[in-house]
């Protein structure tokens, strides 16, 4: 079959992709804009295309069996420019390095290491033990809220179960408490669980129900010194509500991964949302790095592969969206 890797995003997946494959197949590499010599036609004739985008900007693929996606999110795919019989895929495998991301961002909060260092570097023992003001708090002591609960959510919370943080989630589906959960709240309930919790977790994806759906009034439930960390797509939180509720000092700070602007071909340098999150001082800010493992490249890697070897016996594929 003839696999095309289209564009730059589905390149990071294509070295030594071979080693994954049972059988051998024509592997094409086609960039984002498909001005490359016989690009658009190869793009229009594969049998496989590993991207994250099908728009107006791409010929319809007609014989494509299946497009897979590379990442969880199939936002920037359309589908109704997918031929009939053909199959969307998509891949996880990136919760295990957010859920070490989200613990690494809140033991932050409670073990100033950094600090500790730069203070020790002066001279300055701010945090010996012993000396007046240097307790720190603990955070096992802690509440985790986990606004989504599917594979991010629960690598989360089986990690933060192994510090004895007390679990509660809120999700679309019903979750029943188990060893992992201690208390379940729907997405009908989200100012009472957005006030259960020391830290909340946001990890739902973008969809048009959940666009916005943690605005002013979810924000304002928050307990005054909590935290809320975004790992999942920055318009799920409205981001007018979050940037008055810093900036005003309303709750006890933000680490956002997810945001309302994204770098482009002829802005590769900007601020990640409209208002002026950088000037902020309760939030800490990362370029959407949460999930991007070499782990996670590997993960998914095998799971596009393990797809094509189902296709190519006649299985089921796996991680199909429907």
């Amino acid at each position: 079959m003839k696999i095309v890797f289209h564009g730059g995003n589905a390149a990071n997946f294509r070295q030594g992709f071979e080693a994954f494959l049972s059988e051998p197949h024509e592997i094409i590499d086609v960039g984002d804009t498909l001005d490359g010599l016989g690009e658009k036609e190869h793009f229009a004739t594969a049998d496989i295309i590993v991207g994250v985008k099908l728009g107006t900007s791409e010929p319809i693929p007609g014989k494509l069996k299946l497009y897979h996606a590379p990442a969880a999110g199939t936002d920037a795919i359309d589908r109704s420019r997918l031929p009939s019989g053909s199959t969307l895929c998509n891949c996880f495998g990136h919760e295990h390095a957010i859920a070490e991301y989200v613990m690494t961002a809140l033991l932050l909060r409670h073990v100033p290491i950094p600090d500790a260092d730069a203070k020790l570097r002066k001279g300055d023992w701010a945090y010996w033990a012993g000396r007046p003001g240097a307790l720190r708090t603990e955070l096992g002591s802690q509440t985790i809220g986990l606004l989504g609960f599917g594979h991010i959510g629960k690598a989360i919370a089986a990690r933060a179960k192994a510090f004895g943080m007390r679990v509660v989630v809120a999700n679309r589906s019903p979750v029943p408490c188990s060893e992992l959960v201690d208390e379940s709240y729907g997405l009908g309930q989200l100012q009472p669980f957005m006030g259960s919790a020391d830290a909340i977790v946001v990890s739902l994806p973008l969809l048009a129900e959940t666009e916005g759906i943690v605005g002013a009034p979810e924000i304002a439930a928050m307990r005054p010194d909590a935290v809320i960390l975004n790992v999942g797509r920055g318009p799920v939180i409205d981001e007018q509500s979050l940037f008055d509720a810093l900036s005003g000092n309303r709750i006890g700070g933000a680490i956002i991964d997810t945001w309302y602007n994204y770098p482009a071909p002829d802005k590769p340098e900007s601020q990640p949302g409209t208002l002026a999150f950088n000037e902020l001082t309760n939030l800490v800010m990362t370029p959407h790095m949460s999930g991007w493992t070499a782990g996670t490249v590997r993960r998914r890697q095998a799971t596009i592969a393990a797809n094509i070897d189902r296709l190519s016996r006649n299985e089921p594929l796996a991680n199909v969206v429907s």
